[in-house]
């Protein structure tokens, strides 16, 4: 039930997205948000503006400290290799998800980096949590852009 209630906040985060893919993450410490954030890889020109990224970046700024030891990342999508390399790099607890990426996805799809014990640090990872509206949300974004005029994109 936990789980569930930070993913439909991550969810919410994600309704914020605006012209970008719908992801939503936030970080929970201790029954709290530290940070949260959506996609901003548009909006920012960035392929490192993830959600998970900057929600990652902004709970070191709130804690003022790179290790985010007990932290969970809640986020509505898998996340792909780099996200999945900052989860290990930041030292989290936990790592949640909604929707599996069955492209992309490093926390059990594609490959599991998160538990890759070649890794200091591998940290568990839980998905499928709100699957449904993760992918929902995901969905509707995709089938509306696919039906814009490509100079709306």
């Amino acid at each position: 039930m936990m789980h569930e209630k930070w993913m439909r906040r991550a969810l919410k985060e994600a309704a914020l997205s605006g012209d970008d893919v719908p992801v939503g993450a936030v970080v929970v410490l201790n029954g709290l948000v530290i940070a949260s954030a959506h996609n901003e890889r548009e909006s920012a020109s960035s392929s490192l503006a993830h959600a998970e990224m900057l929600a990652l970046q902004r709970a070191g700024f709130a804690l003022d400290s790179r290790r985010l030891t007990g932290c969970t990342l809640y986020v509505t999508l898998e996340p792909c290799p780099m996200c999945a390399g900052a989860v290990i790099m930041a030292g989290l607890g936990l790592c949640v998800f909604g929707a599996y990426d069955a492209q992309y996805g490093c926390c059990g799809s594609v490959y599991f980096l998160p538990a890759d014990k070649h890794f200091n640090h591998t940290v568990p990872c839980i998905g499928g949590v709100l699957k449904t509206e993760c992918e929902d949300m995901l969905e509707t974004f995709f089938n509306t852009r696919r039906n814009q005029p490509k100079a709306k994109r």
